[in-house]
């Protein structure tokens, strides 16, 4: 009963976090030499790193058609827009869902669908406040464009933030990735953009917390219309 208390109160830190909790730790040390207030100020930001960085594991729905949120966070926005010229998509405009990451949010990114990586495509940018429109943009940003198992294509941007200055991408070309699975994360505050294939109405609202890896942002084998919702 105890080990079970703990390991639900005890969250998997991402290897990307390794060397930051390590700074952080050893700055709270030093301060708490320093001086002890200041010492505690130093621990709540290391508590805060580590909790940044965290890697929890995700339920994941399997059943076929359905795509899952790649970031957690707020939607923010759900609108027409051309992809980035970068992913080769096409300039007809689709349905983008954005999902905005605040420094509190995890920020590990997981494939919405399975398929097979078409490209991976970098372009650097400014650091604009990711929850603005023109962050899509104008930011720093990668992109991944998953051949789906119909086909179809589907747009996957990471963007960094205000704070961001480092997005991280394990996967590569001509790599399968399975609905959920982890292919990057983003440092300190962003957004991702999913660009829906085109007809696909979008499951969420703005203003609707998602969750990576979990919350069903659309459905491909379904006809639903897109959802409207009212805040409560």
């Amino acid at each position: 009963m105890a080990g079970q208390t703990f390991a639900s109160v005890t969250v998997r830190l991402h290897r990307e976090g390794y060397p930051f909790v390590a700074a952080f730790g050893a700055v709270t040390l030093f301060a708490l030499w320093l001086w002890v207030p200041l010492g505690l100020v130093a621990l709540a930001l290391t508590v805060w790193c580590y909790y940044f960085f965290r890697d929890p594991d995700r339920v994941t729905p399997s059943r076929a058609g359905l795509m899952i949120s790649p970031a957690d966070g707020v939607v923010s926005m759900i609108e027409p827009a051309a992809p980035p010229p970068e992913l080769e998509m096409g300039t007809v405009p689709l349905t983008r869902i954005s999902v905005f990451m605040d420094v509190f949010d995890c920020h590990v990114n997981r494939a919405p669908l399975p398929g097979v990586v078409e490209r991976v495509a970098y372009r650097p940018g400014k650091f604009l406040n990711a929850s603005l429109d023109k962050a899509s943009e104008d930011n720093e940003r990668n992109g991944v464009v998953l051949r789906l198992d119909d086909g179809r294509l589907l747009g996957v941007v990471q963007i960094a933030g205000l704070v961001a200055r480092r997005i991280v991408c394990w996967t590569e070309a001509g790599r399968r990735l399975e609905t959920g699975e982890r292919f990057g994360m983003i440092r300190f505050g962003s957004r991702v953009d999913v660009y829906l294939p085109e007809g696909v109405a979008p499951l969420v609202v703005r203003g609707q917390k998602a969750v990576a890896g979990e919350t069903v942002l659309a459905d491909l084998a379904g006809n639903e219309p897109a959802r409207s919702g009212v805040v409560r």
